[in-house]
């Protein structure tokens, strides 16, 4: 077991402040999901597992960064499993974006901007409940307000900034409320 990395998906899940009736009930379902299961950070936990990903925005706030996700068919945040070493899971969803993206200084400071539940066949080969935390994050400015360099790992069939207000076809249902959040928290 994680035991850091499980405290502090707890304690950040106890101290984010819901921004909706909706996504409180969530939080009370993660943190009872968290405490009836000391691996539930770890994919090795086949009854579901807390994966963490960020939602990221150039420094303009104008465009966001999306994978098209080879399991999922859609286009979507960055992000994926918790690993034993992430001290926390604001950590884990850092270190998926930067593995995603390759951009280094992605800035996660306002903490949790949404939970989101979704069933997936990840690597144990079986659909497995995710209990996703999401995160946003801004790149470092870039000069004439340019659109950060990415590196496109292999763990994504595309990888591409789209204005926030004109998304590909094929984007997950999901992810407009997700921008919102995102850029109501950055915004704060």
């Amino acid at each position: 077991m994680s035991t850091a990395l499980h405290r502090s998906a707890v304690t950040a899940l106890r101290d984010w402040q819901a921004p909706d009736d909706a996504q409180n009930s969530l939080r009370h379902t993660y943190l009872a999901f968290l405490d009836a299961n000391p691996d539930a950070c770890l994919r090795k936990s086949a009854s579901g597992h807390l994966t963490a990903s960020v939602i990221v925005f150039d420094a303009t706030l104008r465009h966001v960064l999306l994978t098209l996700h080879p399991r999922v068919g859609q286009w979507l945040q960055l992000g994926g499993h918790c690993e034993p070493d992430d001290a926390t899971i604001a950590d884990a969803a850092a270190r998926e974006g930067r593995e995603e993206s390759g951009i280094e200084g992605l800035d996660l400071s306002v903490g949790i901007v949404g939970l989101h539940t979704h069933s997936v066949t990840c690597s144990l080969g079986v659909p497995t409940r995710h209990l996703d935390v999401r995160f946003a994050a801004l790149t470092p400015p870039q000069p004439d307000d340019g659109l950060p360099a990415f590196v496109r790992s292999d763990e994504s069939v595309d990888l591409a900034w789209w204005p926030i207000d004109d998304l590909p076809p094929g984007t997950a249902d999901d992810q407009p409320e997700l921008i919102t959040r995102g850029l109501a928290a950055l915004r704060r």
